[in-house]
């Protein structure tokens, strides 16, 4: 037999001490608590990459709402000037001397093609999550009563055959061409219907999980459809929610980008009508910052905002949390 206090240093007493026993304490799970959202976050701060991304996000939400608010920007200040118009960055700087404002040259009317840029990009990305919040909110609950309700199918499922046939950015352009070309003329365009689509999409989801047991036990107890969608329904479709989400806000700065540059787009200088008003630049030798730089900036900002919300969308599946 092998002497246990050569292996531990313990004696006999301490190694087979005797254990009261307790019903009460046997009854107990030991297993750690489980919060979603701590999970959700702990998986996607697990990658790597998607700190960085979001640090790429952090700054670019920063020049876009901080740094137009603490500079003074005067897009004519320099019209009158012609020697400051259609600069490149080290003719701009050799002009006005050494500052960030022109380390991307200046543009037709003499301005810092930096600072257009931060300005369109505040009004494009603004415009991007309001008619995100407005067309998510609207096609969600919307679509969790759909997919629900077989009355409001029936209904719905027309509206949407009739309206869906409609090619979207058709309905966008007369709608700006009948209103005047503002902002929330655009908000207004992207939203009338735009929350159709994504009501559809909800009703699919809802329709496979409607009819399990706990649904049906709700309705047999009397719970409204209201209340069993907002919540039987859609908490389990949080990651479905969240992916459906990283789609739509890129997808709005390409409309506005698009819809600017074939000339239907906002009367403010956001990103799209930069880069439509330098179209010009983009083939003429020492003016290309003035078309590249919006370009590269609306890339950016869809690319990033497109990763981070898939990223986040795989995160909020609870099967990534084991």
């Amino acid at each position: 037999m092998v002497d246990t206090r050569q292996n531990h240093g313990l004696t006999d007493a301490e190694l087979f001490a005797p254990v009261d026993h307790s019903a009460l304490e046997s009854e107990k799970i030991t297993a750690p608590r489980y919060s979603y959202w701590q999970s959700v976050f702990r998986v996607f701060f697990r990658n790597k990459v998607n700190i960085i991304i979001l640090l790429l996000l952090a700054a670019v939400l920063l020049l876009s709402y901080v740094y137009p608010m603490v500079i003074h920007f005067d897009r004519y200040a320099n019209v009158m000037d012609s020697a400051s118009k259609h600069l490149s960055p080290a003719k701009a700087m050799q002009y006005f001397g050494t500052n960030i404002h022109w380390i991307l040259g200046t543009g037709a009317s003499g301005e810092s093609t930096w600072d257009s840029m931060w300005f369109g990009a505040r009004i494009s990305v603004s415009l991007a999550f309001v008619c995100a919040a407005i067309n998510m909110t609207i096609g969600v609950l919307v679509g969790a009563v759909w997919g629900f309700s077989k009355r409001v199918d029936v209904i719905m499922t027309e509206v949407y055959n009739i309206l869906g046939n409609v090619p979207y950015i058709l309905f966008i352009s007369v709608m700006v061409m009948l209103f005047t070309a503002g902002f929330w003329t655009m908000v207004f365009a992207l939203t009338i219907t735009g929350w159709l689509a994504i009501a559809y999409f909800i009703r699919t989801q809802v329709v496979i999980i409607r009819d399990r047991e706990y649904n049906l036990a709700s309705k047999c107890l009397g719970t409204s459809t209201i209340k069993i969608a907002m919540k039987n329904i859609l908490p389990f479709m949080t990651s479905v929610i969240v992916t459906q989400l990283a789609t739509e806000i890129p997808s709005y700065i390409s409309y506005e980008v698009f819809l600017a540059y074939i000339g239907m787009g906002m009367s403010e200088m956001s990103l799209g009508r930069l880069i439509y008003a330098a179209e010009g630049s983009m083939v003429t030798p020492g003016w290309e910052f003035e078309f590249w730089s919006p370009v590269a900036i609306a890339s950016i900002i869809t690319v990033v905002l497109y990763v981070v919300g898939q990223n986040l969308g795989d995160a909020s599946d609870p099967r990534t949390h084991m």
